[in-house]
């Protein structure tokens, strides 16, 4: 009787250990590649993207579909002329920077993720995989290439170099926690509410670095196209949201009715939001807190400003 329950036990535990093993190494996942948006008219974003923000054109002059707008040497948002007039969804997916996107491939495929058979090479030599979450959301995992765009515009041209996390509609926590948090790593960089008795918004801040994404957990099953805009977000990082206010007027921006005047989050932070001619939200924040947030604390390290080219 004890041979045999010494027998069993080695037996689950090399069940135990085997199974473990065929999850294989996840690849570092160092920060937010990009986002993917839909555009009504390309020239509109340019003027916004290139003039207001300040970001790189790549490629430069005129606009066609897959433009992209670079806010430092990684990271960028792309533009897509969108399939059909008034769509209500403008997020295509969103890029996560992984250093070995073969082994990211191979990785989620061991865990039971569907991934395409081979890579995806783009201009600039960037190999990519995408995916969907639990929830259908597109995901590009992305590693640079070699042939990246050299940047000339100036620095001080930007008024942020940094996309410091990006947003997304979520209904089903749990579901998308067992995606980003136990299979990729992600971990709870903080969680709020506009009510303590429930929670808005969930922080996932990347492995291997200081980005995050962001659950907005708050939409109704058929939400407007002005609150998906606004849930579908992205958001540069800066050192002063006033010093920010002053630079966008520089740059010609004159504020809408929308965009509010700059306030202070309950994570602690200062925010001014902008939207792009689609009306997505872009969420500039001051990288440090300025008073402790409400309902969770910080768990992870500050973001900061990046270097360009």
């Amino acid at each position: 009787m004890y041979r045999a329950l010494v027998l069993l036990s080695v037996l689950i535990f090399w069940g135990s250990s085997h199974a473990q093993q065929s999850k294989g190494t996840r690849p570092a996942i160092t920060g937010i590649s990009h986002m993917t948006l839909f555009a009504d008219n390309l020239e509109k974003s340019q003027q916004f993207y290139t003039s207001i923000l300040g970001w790189e054109q790549v490629p430069a002059g005129r606009v066609t579909p897959g433009v992209r707008f670079y806010a430092n040497h990684l990271q960028y948002i792309e533009l897509l002329s969108a399939p059909r007039p008034a769509m209500i969804n403008r997020l295509d997916h969103i890029g996560l920077s992984t250093t070995d996107v073969e082994s990211m491939r191979h990785y989620l495929a061991t865990n039971g993720v569907a991934v395409p058979t081979s890579l995806t090479t783009d201009r600039y030599g960037n190999k990519s995989i995408e995916v969907h979450d639990p929830e259908g959301n597109r995901v590009e995992f992305t590693q640079q290439g070699t042939q990246a765009p050299k940047g000339a515009k100036a620095i001080s041209t930007r008024v942020s170099t940094h996309i410091i996390h990006a947003g997304f509609v979520a209904h089903d926590r749990a579901a998308l926690d067992h995606f980003y948090k136990d299979l990729l790593g992600f971990h709870l960089y903080w969680k709020g509410g506009e009510t303590a008795a429930h929670t808005d918004w969930v922080m996932m801040q990347v492995p291997e670095g200081t980005d995050w994404l962001e659950y907005m957990l708050y939409l109704s099953a058929s939400p407007s196209r002005e609150q998906l805009a606004g849930a579908n977000h992205f958001s540069p990082g800066v050192v002063s949201v006033a010093e920010l206010d002053k630079a966008l007027k520089q740059h010609g921006w004159i504020p809408s009715a929308q965009e509010r005047p700059p306030l202070l989050g309950l994570d602690g932070k200062w925010q001014l939001d902008l939207y792009d001619p689609d009306g997505t939200r872009v969420e500039f924040m001051e990288f440090k807190t300025v008073k402790d947030p409400c309902c969770s604390r910080f768990t992870g390290p500050e973001a900061a400003p990046l270097p360009t080219w």
